[in-house]
């Protein structure tokens, strides 16, 4: 049987949205986290881009922020862990060895469907369930001791790329960055993004209690709030 159109299948799961929208909306008005956060228009000439895939990375599939449409988003999700009881390595081995670990599964799960070792690496590929339509493949495209790097493949609602760091920082705190740069895959995508704005704040709670539970892993606190920054570039042009 032939497969739907990627924006027919997207329209089938709409009855499915309100459903997504409320439990996420729940959990996000309990949260209690200070979060800090900003948006700002810059031009493409002020855009710092990811750094190109790796060399021999399998790029089937994989959609790019030139297959994408609408604004370019940059984002940075940031948090300082005091009392961390590991260095930034072991720490990140810990996320690598169990993503659920640390998300938050009771609106979103990662799903390895790509891959069998003890801990991620290079071209696993996962699925993060979420209700709604709000599920999103992703591939491994690179990884280092205290990183790793996702790419979005086909049906994802975003074209783009992900990077996890963990690093030290001054009086032994560890910061844990999540930073992304993204475009939607299609116009719908864009009008839940963008327009309607719903997209938006799923994907922020989806990441900020990502942070969250990394802090609980960490068996540390989360220093100061949460900092999430926003770039977006309105003209960006595809290539």
């Amino acid at each position: 049987m032939p497969r739907r159109p990627r924006a027919a299948r997207r329209w089938l799961t709409a009855a499915s949205w309100p459903i997504g929208v409320a439990l996420t909306s729940w959990d996000y008005m309990w949260r209690t986290t200070v979060m800090y956060r900003r948006e700002v228009a810059e031009s493409e000439a002020e855009l710092h881009m990811p750094r190109p895939y790796p060399n021999g990375v399998d790029t089937t599939e994989v959609q790019s922020v030139y297959d994408g449409v609408g604004p370019l988003f940059h984002r940075r999700y940031q948090a300082c862990i005091r009392g961390c009881e590991v260095a930034p390595e072991e720490l990140m081995r810990s996320v690598k060895r169990d993503l659920n670990a640390v998300a938050p599964t009771t609106f979103a799960r990662f799903q390895r469907v790509l891959g069998d070792g003890d801990s991620l690496t290079i071209g696993d590929e996962y699925v993060v369930r979420m209700p709604g339509p709000w599920d999103g493949p992703v591939r491994v495209i690179e990884e280092s001791p205290e990183a790793f790097r996702l790419a979005t493949l086909d049906g994802h609602l975003e074209a783009g790329q992900i990077e996890f760091r963990a690093s030290s920082v001054q009086d032994g705190r560890v910061r844990f960055t999540i930073e992304s740069w993204a475009r939607s895959a299609d116009r719908l995508s864009n009008f839940l993004y963008h327009r309607a704005r719903m997209a938006k704040e799923v994907q922020l709670h989806m990441w900020i209690s990502f942070l969250e539970g990394v802090g609980k892993l960490s068996r540390g606190k989360i220093d100061g709030g949460i900092d999430i920054d926003t770039r977006r570039v309105d003209d960006f042009a595809a290539r």
